[in-house]
């Protein structure tokens, strides 16, 4: 649990049975509902001892891991103690979706004749460094939680993994030599690692996990296969060797449906890879605009701490495998899954599939002190809904709110039963359970 000053500074955190004798014994207030942070009515940061704590950041295309830890010195060498990890899921794919259909209507327009409206384009000028409105919501996301979580633990140094993939080198199909492609990644280009993720750690053929895999050429090069990425995938020993130099469609001749879904996954664009490389060098430079100790770390070595400290990998724990370590002691069994949802909609209308006006938004987005989105708690007296929901609320000029909790939806909330825990703020919070590290 985070832990903040009378004067909302930082203090190192607690853990949880820690804050509930602090929030029994009237000596702190909940400061914050999700994340959970309380702040300390007797107590300020000068006369504490505040060590302070560390953050590991594992981006991804998707979703972005980070981990909040301390350091300490121990016999077998550096150790980290996991305290916090959450998972933040971005929407660079919706922006850039929404992106795209408003510049096919914006053409449509034009093409239709109904009044001529000039392109807007032809007189643009972009800044240096400028990104995509898709790939600047996955930088300005990730600083802007680890900025938060600076304003809730006193944050010494920042981890960051600046991953790198050679898409060029990757699509035009590099050389792979037998030493190279079998036993470790590709120096710049890393088409191991990247396959891998792409084939989600499993054989293509079979879908065993947890054995020894080989890049195999969908297409054998005997038969005039290239090194494209498309052409690769990951099969454990026993179909390599079974599959042999047999193209896929003989090989899976009585699995047409493995078949279909094999060449159409080995078609996937390297449109993730191209995000990460886009983004990297904005991402750290947003960082240490916000911090003066950031610290960057490669694949490699996050890979080499992962396997030597038998973890599994989840972005939240490779975000703790981030950086020079030697142990890890502890880390979170649950996890803060938080997703990116945005502040709603500019637009007045909600139309049909036929782009028909259906219905007129309301301009009034607040009824009786509430918003839709707000994280509330539903405290119902009687009937069928009775007891206590905690939830997003769903407000209407009636009164009567939809709560949607994790077991369901409850409908007709009468206004004065609810109360707030916390404002909406653009994102979605879960939790759900970290894997469990190996016994050692």
């Amino acid at each position: 649990m985070f832990v903040v000053d009378r004067h909302h500074r930082p203090l190192m955190p607690c853990t949880p049975t820690r804050a509930r004798m602090l929030l029994d014994r009237g000596r702190a207030v909940v400061h914050r509902h999700t994340p959970f942070v309380i702040r300390l009515k007797d107590r300020t940061a000068d006369t504490s001892e505040v060590g302070g704590v560390e953050i590991g950041i594992d981006p991804g295309s998707k979703s972005t891991g980070i981990a909040v830890f301390r350091t300490s010195m121990t016999p077998g060498g550096r150790a980290r103690h996991g305290l916090f990890a959450l998972e933040l899921g971005h929407r660079g794919g919706q922006i850039r979706d929404r992106l795209s259909s408003r510049a096919t209507q914006r053409r449509g327009r034009r093409s239709r004749n109904l009044r001529y409206r000039a392109p807007r384009f032809d007189n643009r000028t972009r800044q240096a460094g400028w990104l995509p409105p898709s790939l600047q919501h996955r930088v300005d996301t990730t600083a802007s939680w680890t900025d938060r979580l600076m304003r809730w633990a006193p944050v010494r140094i920042i981890h960051v993994e600046r991953v790198a993939f050679d898409t060029r080198a990757m699509a035009v199909g590099k050389p792979l030599s037998e030493a190279e492609y079998q036993h470790g990644t590709l120096s710049g280009t890393e088409i191991r690692e990247y396959l891998l993720a792409k084939w989600r750690h499993s054989c293509a053929y079979c879908g065993a996990t947890g054995v020894p895999l080989n890049i195999d050429h969908i297409h054998p090069r005997s038969q005039g296969g290239s090194n494209r990425i498309a052409n690769l995938a990951i099969a454990c020993v026993t179909c390599n060797q079974k599959k042999s130099n047999q193209s896929v469609a003989v090989f899976l001749k009585r699995k047409p449906a493995l078949l279909t879904k094999i060449l159409a996954q080995a078609k996937e664009s390297l449109r993730d890879a191209a995000a990460m490389n886009a983004t990297r060098d904005a991402l750290v430079q947003a960082l240490e605009s916000i911090h003066p100790d950031v610290r960057m770390s490669s694949g490699g070595r996050t890979k080499w701490n992962r396997q030597r400290t038998r973890t599994p990998k989840t972005h939240t724990l490779d975000a703790l495998c981030v950086g020079v370590l030697d142990v890890i002691f502890t880390h979170p069994h649950t996890i803060l899954s938080v997703t990116a949802t945005g502040r709603g909609t500019y637009r007045r209308t909600a139309p049909d599939r036929y782009g028909f006006p259906r219905l007129t938004m309301p301009r009034v987005k607040q009824h009786f002190g509430y918003s839709t989105g707000d994280l509330v708690r539903a405290s119902i007296p009687k009937g069928k809904n009775q007891g206590s929901h905690t939830g997003r609320v769903a407000v209407r000029a009636s009164g009567r709110f939809n709560i949607k909790t994790r077991h369901g939806l409850i409908q007709g909330v009468a206004h004065n039963y609810v109360r707030l825990l916390q404002r909406s703020d653009g994102y979605a919070y879960t939790t759900r359970s970290e894997g469990a590290l190996h016994a050692r």
